[in-house]
C-alpha cells in the first residue's frame, strides 16, 4: 500500500489530570498503528518536556528507551536525533486527553509547521473543549437539547451564582469545570450545603466552571469519523454505572458496564447516529470524535464531545470498532491516512 506519510509521531502525556490514562491510550494506538506501513515514533510530552520514549522501525520490534537516555524533541521543526540520525516526523497522531492536546495548543503549534495530525483543528478543539462554548452552537439545533446550565468564572460573586443555579436547575444537579474530561472536578450535587465543596474541586481543574441541571434518563455516546468519502457513525453504546455518575471510577476502574452495540431500538440508534454525524459536521470535527448523550424521557440531550476520547483496549471507541467489524489496525490506517 502506498502511503501519504512515513514517521508517525504518537504523542501522549499531557499537563492535565488526564496524563496517565493518555499514556495508556498513547501506547495503545502506537501498538496497533501498521508497522508494515510506518515507522512509529512514541513521544511523552508533560509540562514542556517532549522525550522520545519508544519507537519501532517498519517490521522490526518497539525499542524503549530508559529514561535517562530519552532525546528530547527538537520543537523548532518536530524531529528527533535517535543513533545520530535527526527524524523528521510527518505526522502526529494526537493522543492527549486535556491540555494541550484537547484544547487547540498543540493542534496550533503543528498548524503552524505545517504538518499534519489526526484530530480536530486548533480552533475546532478550543471550542470543543470547552464545554460552556461548545453547548453554544448546538442550543438552537432541533435534533439534539442542552440541558440548562449557569455560568460561572473564578472570582465571580460564588453567593449570586449558587443561589441563581439552586433558582433555576434545582437538586441535584451537577457542578463541573467548562473544561477537562475523565469526569475530574465533577460533582453531583443534591443539597445546597454541598454547593460550595463542589464549587471549589470543579474550580480546581480550571478558571470556569458550569452548574447543570441534572437529566436523569440513559447514557449513551457514539463515535464518528471521516473515511475519505464521508462522515461514518459507529455502532452506539450504553454506559450503565454502579455509581451515581460515569465517573472517573465507574470510567477506568470497572464499576461500570458497556452495552454495545446498546440494547435499543434501531430507529433510535439510527437517530442517535445521525444526530453525531450533524454534531461532527456543525462543529467542523475532523479525525475520530466521540460525542456524548443522556436519553431522557422528553429527547436526545447532547452531553459533551471528545475530540481525543480514549483508545485503551477497553475504552468505548474500540469497542465501538469492533462491534463494527472492523479491524483496529486498519482503522488506525484511515484515521492517518484521511485526516
Amino acid at each position: 500500500m502506498e502511503t501519504k506519510y512515513h514517521n508517525i509521531a504518537v504523542i501522549y502525556g499531557s499537563d492535565s489530570s488526564e496524563w496517565e490514562v493518555s499514556c495508556r491510550s498513547g501506547e495503545f494506538v502506537a501498538s496497533r498503528i501498521d508497522g508494515s506501513l510506518y515507522n512509529v515514533y512514541e513521544i511523552f510530552a508533560r509540562f514542556g518536556s517532549w522525550q522520545l520514549a519508544a519507537y519501532r522501525m517498519k517490521d522490526s520490534m518497539r525499542v524503549i528507551l530508559p529514561e535517562a537516555e530519552r532525546p528530547q524533541i527538537d520543537k523548532t521543526d518536530f524531529s528527533v536525533t535517535v543513533a545520530g540520525r535527526k527524524v523528521k516526523f510527518d505526522f502526529a497522531y494526537l493522543m492527549q486527553h486535556g491540555t494541550p492536546g484537547e484544547n487547540g495548543l498543540m493542534q496550533g503549534y503543528l498548524e503552524m509547521l505545517s504538518v499534519p495530525f489526526s484530530s480536530c483543528s486548533s480552533f475546532v478543539s478550543a471550542i470543543t473543549f470547552d464545554k460552556f462554548s461548545c453547548k453554544g452552537y448546538l442550543r438552537d439545533v432541533d435534533f439534539v437539547k442542552c440541558a440548562d446550565d449557569v455560568f460561572m468564572r473564578k472570582g465571580d460573586d460564588q453567593k449570586a451564582f449558587e443561589k441563581e443555579a439552586a433558582q433555576r436547575l434545582g437538586f441535584p444537579m451537577f457542578v463541573k469545570p467548562t473544561d477537562g474530561g475523565s469526569s475530574f472536578g465533577v460533582t453531583k450535587v443534591k443539597c445546597p450545603e454541598d454547593m460550595p465543596e463542589a464549587v471549589r474541586l470543579a474550580f480546581s481543574e480550571g478558571k470556569t466552571i458550569l452548574a447543570e441541571k441534572y437529566i436523569p434518563g440513559r447514557e449513551l455516546t457514539c463515535a464518528v469519523y471521516h473515511d475519505g468519502e464521508k462522515d461514518v457513525a459507529l455502532p452506539v453504546i450504553e454506559i450503565v454505572t454502579e455509581h451515581e455518575f460515569f465517573d472517573y471510577d465507574a470510567k477506568y476502574n470497572g464499576f461500570s458496564k458497556e452495552l454495545c452495540p446498546a440494547e435499543i431500538p434501531e430507529e433510535l440508534a439510527e437517530r442517535i447516529r445521525e444526530s453525531s454525524k450533524k454534531i461532527y459536521a456543525r462543529l467542523g470535527c475532523s479525525g475520530v470524535v466521540r460525542v456524548d448523550y443522556i436519553l431522557s424521557s422528553d429527547g436526545l440531550y447532547f452531553l459533551e464531545v471528545n475530540t481525543i476520547p480514549g483508545m485503551t483496549s477497553a475504552s468505548l471507541v474500540p469497542k465501538m470498532v469492533r462491534a463494527a467489524g472492523m479491524d483496529m489496525t486498519a482503522f488506525l490506517t484511515g484515521i492517518i491516512e484521511n485526516s
